[in-house]
């Protein structure tokens, strides 16, 4: 699938984001609740980390050049850090909020209509959380897992502001609704903080998945015996790519085009397993000391 074509799932988190403040907003100016009003604040960080992943799913779409010979995949990490970002600013402005409102307790109003709106809301922001979701992990795009995890605390942020108004409704007592919105800010506090914690491990050039690593490794292991080896793994993971490198160790008396056919075989397993990724192999004599002089750059369990 062609990278650019994801920035379609951009369009469509844009699309949700407005939707939402709109009916959100609308169910603040019924009802007054805080609660309700920090549930719109994070949507309009939604639509803002919305725009910034279309922006960095448009970068990384790019082919390489001859200033990033590797691509532009990794403009999707500070995508999902800023996203990161933002979310920890809405939920500054969520507690001030809210700890004025306790100490300041104001009457609900219309609070059935309000309720349902915003029912309404989370309902849209579930639907496209999924499809997110499920293109991101499809499609190996951390800016659209992170939009989409955005966009589920989002829903759940909105079923405890529910459950909270309700509450203040039966019971009477206002606090509830502050309070609830304080629990809001916590609890995506928690998440900008996971989602900026992946972010930077995926700067820092992180292992490939400990899934995608047992496989590739698995099949390194088929090639071993009759005299071949191999060691010096190394990978790192940029959003959707992967990139590997393995040294290949053979017998000496092999000529260069038995050594090259039976690399041209191993890399063509690997990338049947693993599209995604970017494979350089080196070949080395079995029975060659200065072989041995490069097993300090194994970072795996291989023996």
């Amino acid at each position: 699938m062609d990278r650019s074509s994801l920035t379609r799932f951009a369009w469509l988190s844009i699309g949700a984001a407005v939707l939402t403040i709109a009916l959100k907003t609308t169910a603040y100016l019924l009802t007054g609740s805080v609660g309700l009003l920090s549930d719109a604040l994070e949507s309009g960080i939604n639509l803002i980390a919305a725009v910034v992943a279309l922006g960095a799913l448009t970068i990384a779409a790019r082919p390489p050049d001859d200033e990033h010979n590797f691509g532009h995949d990794k403009a999707e990490y500070f995508s999902s850090g800023v996203e990161g970002a933002l979310i920890l600013f809405a939920a500054v402005g969520i507690a001030y909020t809210s700890l004025q409102r306790l100490f300041n307790p104001q009457p609900l109003e219309q609070v059935g209509i309000g309720l349902f709106v915003s029912v309404a809301a989370s309902l849209i922001n579930f639907g496209t959380a999924r499809i997110l979701l499920r293109a991101g992990k499809l499609h190996h795009s951390i800016t659209l897992e992170a939009d989409s995890h955005h966009l589920m605390t989002d829903v759940w942020t909105s079923v405890g502001v529910i459950v909270g108004v309700g509450a203040v409704v039966v019971t009477g007592w206002l606090w509830l609704d502050p309070v609830i919105a304080l629990l809001v800010a916590a609890n995506i506090t928690w998440s900008g903080v996971q989602i900026m914690r992946r972010s930077a491990t995926g700067l820092m050039d992180s292992v490939l998945p400990a899934e995608d690593l047992h496989r590739l490794q698995s099949i390194l292991d088929t090639y071993r015996g009759n005299g071949i080896e191999w060691h010096a793994l190394r990978t790192r993971q940029s959003a959707s790519r992967y990139f590997v490198s393995v040294h290949v160790l053979v017998p000496g008396e092999w000529t260069v085009k038995s050594g090259h056919d039976l690399l041209e075989r191993l890399e063509r397993d690997i990338r049947h397993a693993l599209p995604q990724i970017t494979l350089v192999t080196h070949l080395e004599p079995l029975n060659d000391p200065a072989a041995l002089e490069d097993v300090a750059l194994d970072r795996t369990d291989n023996p």
